[in-house]
């Protein structure tokens, strides 16, 4: 196909997006209505990066399972979910997540859930292997039934997508690729400036190291006291694609050999060929520069914010997220609510971001993420990234909106449950360690009845574990550990933790040598 039928193509694919996801609005008004109207939601939870992002997030296929836990949604008597992985889920597993239905019975809600298989293990997105597959997709379109009444859940959204939801004849619920700009680190950036939320000083829309570095120079010569910078390419999950630059002992802003010394020091964070690849993803597709916020006391937290199809924008939650991995880069996990001494200040910025992207016309879930730093005047925020699309935070924030039926009141930042009692949770997708491995879904469910940790309805209380597919090969799985306070969610938290180690130790010590005889 030449150039100009491929922009024709791509001009008609997304006018033809375009004029479905109008569906959406009326479709959100009847299911939010009491008339249990039937419809379907087919959940895809493609994680639709590139390869180089893919490579990095070690066992991204078990990310799939994260959100399991819409199969909550089967609590509406009249509807269908259609769950597509690469591989199959453990039967054990679905079991799992339909005995967490409150008030259905889990036989009921299995004859109106479809669990759809690729049978396709290799790291690409989910939604690639299944646009390879038209027998497959014409297998969904049945399933779906009634086009009309039903849409797509993606992780994110992209052109992959798009297509999809072309060839299903069904709407997204998330935003349309073409605001995908919105969620790129330099896009980020504009979005804030254009909101008036406060943000790091520093550049975008840098395409090479040559400009990364002149990009430094500036933001030195405009602010001399700048410690560190961070350079993110525009596209990057997790950390990824983020490359701290230590500017102490650097000759000053404008110096001659100052370039050099940047350089220098990126070649440093980069050694070999990593600097080299890091430009080419620049070239590829640009990147930012940005004074890395520092003090005494310094916290990451992040708001989740839904912009629904009538352009409703609701603060959804509040997290302080938990990072680690080199520079503390790395999303881990996260505690909710986030801390209220800063909460309703994240909570206000989101609130301006979210009404901008509703003006533009974006639908779905996003999250915007902060540096808080403690001063003489309270807590100062700095938003730092837009992710437009569903992430770390929102599969944990929904477990507990599905098994309280409670709601988060963001001018306190406090989730209150029906009963009266407010929520606090811990999450995480990185419980782990090599001994783990020994386990598989089904000894995590043992020791969950064996030690009741399994979550209690009457109490609203407990652990819900996720990602349960990863244990035997990368030793790790998720949990959510719910409670009535920060103190006892982390309590139960640590337990979880503890009597895992325990136990995969014991096994290891009691496991007989490879060979030994009887």
């Amino acid at each position: 196909m030449n150039t100009v039928s491929e922009s024709r193509s791509e001009l008609t694919a997304a006018a033809n997006f375009e004029a479905l996801q109008k569906k959406l609005a009326p479709l959100w008004r009847t299911m939010n209505s009491s008339n249990y109207d039937p419809h379907t939601v087919v959940v895809v939870p493609s994680v639709s990066f590139d390869k180089g992002v893919l490579d990095h997030l070690q066992g991204v296929q078990h990310y799939e399972e994260r959100f399991l836990i819409l199969l909550m949604l089967l609590r509406h008597p009249t509807a269908r979910l259609i769950y597509v992985t690469s591989e199959p889920i453990l039967p054990s597993v679905v079991d799992y997540y339909l005995h967490l239905l409150p008030g259905v019975i889990p036989s009921q809600a299995r004859r109106r859930l479809f669990l759809v298989s690729t049978l396709d293990g290799t790291v690409r997105p989910l939604t690639e292997k299944l646009l390879e597959r038209p027998r497959l997709i014409e297998r969904l379109r049945q399933l779906v039934q009634d086009p009309d009444r039903a849409y797509l859940v993606p992780f994110n959204t992209t052109e992959l997508e798009r297509e999809l939801a072309l060839r299903l004849d069904i709407p997204i619920y998330g935003a349309d690729p073409k605001f995908r700009r919105f969620g790129t680190k330099s896009g980020s950036r504009k979005l804030f400036e254009q909101a008036g939320v406060p943000h790091p000083a520093g550049y975008g829309d840098l395409t090479s190291m040559e400009e990364v570095a002149g990009a430094i120079s500036k933001l030195r010569s405009g602010k001399p006291s700048i410690e560190k910078v961070l350079v993110k390419t525009n596209e990057g999950v997790s950390g990824f694609g983020n490359v701290i630059v230590d500017l102490k002992g650097f000759s000053h802003a404008g110096h001659p050999r100052e370039l050099v010394e940047v350089e220098q020091s990126l070649r440093r964070e980069l050694p070999g060929e990593l600097y080299e690849q890091y430009n080419r993803r620049l070239e590829g597709g640009g990147g930012i520069v940005e004074e890395r916020i520092s003090g005494e006391l310094v916290r990451s937290p992040s708001a989740q914010i839904l912009i629904t199809p009538l352009g409703e924008v609701q603060v959804l939650s509040t997290h302080d997220q938990l990072l680690g991995g080199p520079g503390g880069q790395s999303y881990l996990g996260c505690r909710f609510p986030a801390d209220t001494a800063y909460a309703v200040t994240i909570t206000t910025e989101a609130q301006k971001v979210g009404e901008l992207l509703s003006k533009e016309g974006v639908v779905g879930r996003a999250a915007i993420d902060f540096v808080v730093v403690a001063s003489d005047h309270g807590w100062e925020a700095y938003a730092i990234e837009l992710n437009l699309r569903q992430g770390g935070t929102t599969h944990p924030f929904l477990t507990l909106q599905f098994l309280t039926d409670g709601r988060y009141v963001p001018e306190e930042a406090v989730f209150i449950a029906p009963n009266g009692r407010r929520k606090f949770f811990v999450a995480s997708d990185h419980v782990e360690s090599p001994l783990y491995r020994g386990f598989t879904p089904d000894d995590l469910f043992d020791m969950a009845v064996r030690h009741r940790l399994h979550f209690d309805h009457a109490q609203q209380t407990g652990v819900v574990f996720h990602m349960m597919s990863g244990l035997p090969e990368l030793g790790r799985t998720g949990l959510t550990a719910v409670a009535d306070s920060p103190q006892e969610a982390e309590w139960i938290y640590d337990r979880v933790v503890n009597l895992l180690d325990a136990q995969a130790q014991d096994s290891f010590q009691q496991r007989e040598p490879f060979g030994a005889e009887e």
